[in-house]
């Protein structure tokens, strides 16, 4: 049996790299901010869902950080 590159299953150069998403900073600066507005959106009287919204884009930003670990590995 023969290896054909273009089957599904095989790595080629051009899979070896992974997909690339946003940079690691950026993510890390975005989480960053989207923390410290959730605890600004706590402390002030602005309505929960606007708190709620930048814990939920936190609480996503963390897992992008975690998969792009992951991917890294």
């Amino acid at each position: 049996m023969t290896s054909d590159p273009a089957t599904p299953g095989t790595h080629s150069e051009a899979s070896a790299a992974p997909a690339r998403g946003l940079p690691r900073p950026l993510l890390w600066v975005l989480l960053i901010v989207a923390v410290a507005a959730n605890g600004f959106a706590s402390l002030s009287s602005l309505p929960v869902a606007v708190g709620a919204t930048f814990g939920v884009i936190a609480l996503a930003l963390g897992a992008l950080l975690v998969r792009d670990h992951y991917r890294r590995r």
